[in-house]
């Protein structure tokens, strides 16, 4: 049951991290109270990813890290 609750909980944050990563393009979205409270979330999970990552010409993979990181947790609970 814990493992089902955390698998749960890992799919809910690859969502939320997938939902940040769109807002980001748009300015409307970025301006809401909702996009404030997931970037406050989110945000402290890509910091550290965005600060060992090298400099990409502007392009911000770290939310495709994460997701990576949270799918190779989920599989290794899962197991």
């Amino acid at each position: 049951m814990l493992f089902k609750l955390l698998h749960l909980l890992i799919q809910l944050l690859i969502i939320l991290v997938f939902i940040h990563a769109l807002g980001s393009w748009f300015p409307q979205i970025r301006e809401s109270r909702f996009y404030a409270l997931l970037d406050r979330l989110i945000e402290p999970m890509l910091r550290p990813i965005r600060q060992v990552l090298p400099y990409m010409g502007g392009i911000d993979i770290s939310p495709m890290i994460l997701i990576f990181i949270l799918i190779v947790i989920d599989r290794l609970i899962g197991r």
